[in-house]
Order: C-alpha cells, then sequence, then structure tokens
C-alpha cells in the first residue's frame, strides 16, 4: 500500500501528473469564465441567459454546448491546406496549455519556476498569432484571410506596449522569475500596481488586444468578416479556439495579477495561512479582471483598424516607454 502511495505521489510531481492537472484545469476554466459571460452579458442587456439547461441558472448550459461541438461534423474546405487547417487550432490552445506553467497558484504551488518566467510567459503568449495567421491562410477563404491578416497585424502591434508594460515590475523586483516577483511584494509590504498603475493600464489594454475581444475584435468583426480567421472551422476546432480564448482570459489576468496586485498575497494574511488559502486570493483577483473584461465587451465599440494602430504606436509604447525611464530613475536614486 506505501509503495502505491508512493508513486501515486512520484505522479503528480512529475511531468505527466502536472499535464494532466493543465488538461483538467482548460476545460474547467473555460466553463466557468464562458458561463460567467453569458450570464453577465445577458444581466448587462437585461435579457435571461441560459436558463433551462441544469435547472433555474442554466450552470449546464456550458456543458451542453461542449457535448454539441464534439458531435458535430468535422467539416474542412475542399481547396484548404488540410495540414495547416488542422494544426492552428491545436497550436492556439497549446500555447495556452504552455502559459499555466509559470503562473504561481500559492507560496511553492507552481508548475515550473523558470528564472525567466515572464519572459518565457511573453514568448509562449505570441504563439497564438502564428496559429491563427494559419487558420486564417489555410481556410481557402477570403474573409478568413482578411481576418488572419488583421490578427498579425494587431498581435504584432500590441506584442510590444505587453511586453513593454512589465518591465517596470521586473525592475522593482530585481527578477524575472514569477514567483520571485511575488515574493518581491511580499517582502516590500505592498502591491506594485502602487507604483505601476500606469504599466498596469497598459498591460490590461494590451492583453484585451491580443485576446482579440471587443473592442478589439477586429480579426473576427463578423458585421464585416462574418467570423473571420475561424469562418470554415466547425465541431471541436472551433470550441478549441473558444476554450483558448476563456482559458486566455483567465491566463492573462493571472499574469497581471501576479506582476502588479501581489499574486496569492493580501496585505496582513500570515505566511501560514497563504499556504493554504493563496490560490483562492488568486482566483478572487483572477475573476475580478475577468469581470473587467466582460464589462468593457458591453461597454465600448470596436475601434477602427486606423484607431487601433494608433492607440498602439502612438499612445501606448510613447508611455511604457516613459513609465520604464522613470521606475528605473527612481530605482537607481532611492
Amino acid at each position: 500500500m506505501d509503495a502505491i502511495l508512493d508513486l501515486f505521489d512520484n505522479f503528480w510531481v512529475s511531468l505527466g501528473g502536472k499535464l494532466l492537472l493543465v488538461a483538467l484545469m482548460i476545460p474547467l476554466i473555460g466553463m466557468v469564465i464562458g458561463f460567467a459571460e453569458m450570464k453577465l452579458s445577458a444581466k448587462m442587456q437585461y435579457r435571461v441567459g441560459p436558463y433551462f439547461a441544469g435547472g433555474r441558472w442554466g450552470w449546464a448550459q456550458l456543458i451542453a454546448d461542449g457535448v454539441k461541438f464534439f458531435q458535430k461534423e468535422d467539416i474542412i474546405p475542399t481547396d484548404a491546406d488540410r495540414p495547416v487547417f488542422k494544426a492552428a487550432p491545436i497550436l492556439v490552445l497549446v500555447g495556452t496549455v504552455a502559459l499555466f506553467v509559470v503562473i504561481p497558484f500559492g507560496p511553492g504551488l507552481i508548475f515550473n519556476d523558470l528564472d525567466v518566467g515572464i519572459f518565457y510567459a511573453l514568448a509562449i503568449s505570441s504563439l497564438s498569432t502564428i496559429g491563427v495567421l494559419m487558420a486564417g491562410w489555410s481556410s481557402a477563404n477570403k474573409y478568413s484571410l482578411m481576418g488572419g491578416l488583421r490578427a498579425a497585424g494587431q498581435l504584432i502591434a500590441y506584442e510590444l506596449p505587453l511586453v513593454l508594460a512589465v518591465v517596470g515590475s521586473v525592475i522593482l523586483a530585481g527578477t524575472m522569475s514569477m514567483q520571485g516577483i511575488v515574493q518581491a511584494q511580499i517582502d516590500a509590504g505592498y502591491p506594485y500596481i502602487v507604483f505601476q498603475l500606469v504599466g498596469f493600464v497598459i498591460f490590461m489594454i494590451a492583453a484585451l488586444a491580443e485576446l482579440t475581444r471587443i473592442p478589439f475584435d477586429m480579426p473576427i468583426a463578423e458585421s464585416e468578416l462574418v467570423m473571420g480567421y475561424v469562418t470554415e472551422y466547425s465541431g471541436f476546432r472551433f470550441l478549441f479556439f473558444f476554450l483558448a480564448e476563456f482559458a486566455n482570459m483567465f491566463t492573462m489576468s493571472a499574469i497581471a495579477v501576479t506582476l502588479f496586485l501581489g499574486g496569492y498575497w493580501l496585505p496582513g494574511v500570515p505566511q501560514d495561512v497563504l499556504e493554504w488559502a493563496g490560490p483562492f486570493i488568486l482566483m478572487g483577483k483572477v475573476f475580478l479582471l475577468v469581470f473587467a473584461m466582460i464589462w468593457f465587451r458591453w461597454t465600448f465599440p470596436r475601434f477602427r483598424e486606423d484607431q487601433l494602430q494608433s492607440l498602439a504606436w502612438k499612445i501606448l509604447v510613447p508611455i511604457a516607454i516613459l513609465n520604464i525611464i522613470v521606475t528605473a530613475t527612481l530605482k537607481v536614486v532611492f
């Protein structure tokens, strides 16, 4: 019996155990955020929303939708580049899975505490750009191609302010380890948003653009491009794109919480309490930011393409660079 328990413990600290845990987390997080978006969107628009599936609250609606997508026929256009078409949604989802590796959920509760954790997270997040461009190009559809090209231009433009926004927190912490940045905030006694409010705002705007959510949904723009780069996708491949979007809402929010809001730490909470309460604190902060993303969707109109690019290159990038200069100067002086 002891041998079996030892084998079980070793499995969960192994690579296979961690991958299985992430594989279970992503659909669960996707369902929770998807359900929250349905209900909050209905509330904001003064309509009912999911109501019948799973009782009065409609909690089983996302489960029913998932089953529906897996039952649908997997249709591939005749003229599509079949290998690239099939690989695109998988690549987008793989990039999402890889982001969970460096998110610290509690003291010592991290899949892999890399010394360059934030650099890894920002590099992996750019994989979705390749997957989206592959989806648009391989679909043999002019609307999909236009959506893919729009996505590539948008994601490349907002990758720069996203990266520059985190530099201030890295300068203050003196490390690129995600766990180290949280510990630096604990040692300082305050979350970095106190001095990095500008970086936090820039990061959240750029994260919304990276997620291609309203008001940055130009690559999909159903009023112009049908559904953009996902127009020709059906069944479970279509589901992969939206599962990746909901999971990325969580990961981007978790990165923002880690860098600017103290991660799993709250001022005044003892270390021994953080050992078990840390994940709940992190989740609470993350879902507050997820709520803000959903709120933005029904608050702001879609940008024009020229406005979208101008915001990135003419406003966010100069302000982010100025924030780095000011932060570095204050770090040296004080």
